[in-house]
């Protein structure tokens, strides 16, 4: 059976995994200034660095998920080039309506659609579409390809320093960190997401100590990895602080094999994170 995946912008994955992967990925949307964006390259698309750039010079910056009209049009072109199955994975229900709109679209495809709500963003999503992209060409079932990628979004870990909460609360996003605001400027926010939602889970003293909590956090959880996990991906996500994100992946890439990535945070993320953010996400590799 011919297994497509489709994934989300938000999974912040460069188009030329997109591309090797044979992934399918549905842009979410950015406002800036009263104007539409679709995330991406090309015609009306908006990169994380000129989200960035609004941000930073005060613009209103807003997002909005993908309409279902759009996720039919991306099923029906998976059909047409020979899918048989579908997977749909995408960022956490808890902070985006994308999977129900997901949800909305699949009764509408000319082939099934399963899909998955990750819980999780970035590169944590992007992981394991990746990885379900790797089992589909391999052969697997469609249902082993759907619980293989539960079990790896559900095990990922991301965490992530900002330089300030103010994006997270104007965007509605700020979750538990609710509690973080108001707090002396001195204190760094290290957060998590947990449960679907940003969570904090530490409050330091320097932004050198920040990153370097990020380090130490990684290295545990990949001394940790569950049973049946064969190593892990590891990436450095960023919003528009790429010497930050050099570093600190410099540091972490003794502690694995296969080259540490260092990615651009999609610019929808960008948009609620502001700049100056930097995350790592461990992500746990289902053993074959």
């Amino acid at each position: 059976m011919r297994i497509a995946v489709v994934t989300d912008s938000t999974a912040s994955l460069p188009p030329e995994d997109v591309a090797a992967a044979g992934l399918v990925v549905v842009p979410l949307h950015v406002h800036v200034g009263g104007q539409d964006h679709t995330e991406g390259e090309g015609v009306g698309g908006i990169s994380p660095g000129e989200v960035a750039a609004a941000l930073r010079a005060r613009e209103e910056v807003s997002t909005s998920r993908p309409t279902p009209a759009t996720f039919v049009e991306a099923y029906e072109q998976a059909a047409a080039k020979g899918a048989e199955a579908i997977v749909s994975v995408h960022l956490s229900a808890q902070l985006s309506g994308t999977a129900s709109s997901a949800e909305s679209a699949a009764g509408d495809s000319p082939v099934p659609v399963h899909v998955v709500d990750s819980g999780t963003i970035g590169m944590a999503l992007g992981f394991g579409a990746l990885g379900a992209a790797e089992d589909a060409a391999a052969g697997r079932p469609v249902e082993e390809v759907v619980e293989r990628l539960r079990r790896r979004v559900a095990a990922s870990s991301i965490r992530l320093y900002v330089d300030t909460l103010e994006h997270l609360r104007r965007g509605g996003r700020i979750g538990g960190a609710q509690a973080l605001l108001g707090s002396a400027l001195a204190i760094k926010p290290i957060l998590e997401l947990r449960d679907g939602v940003v969570e904090p889970l530490e409050r330091v003293r320097t932004r050198g100590r920040a990153l370097g909590r990020l380090r130490e956090l990684a290295e545990d959880a990949l001394a940790d990895l569950p049973g049946w996990a064969d190593g892990a991906g590891l990436a450095v996500q960023h919003v528009d602080a790429r010497e930050r994100a050099d570093a600190l992946a410099a540091d972490l890439q003794p502690q694995v094999e296969e080259e540490v990535r260092i990615v651009e945070t999609s610019a929808v993320i960008g948009a609620h994170v502001g700049p100056g953010t930097v995350g790592v996400v461990v992500s746990p590799r289902p053993q074959d």
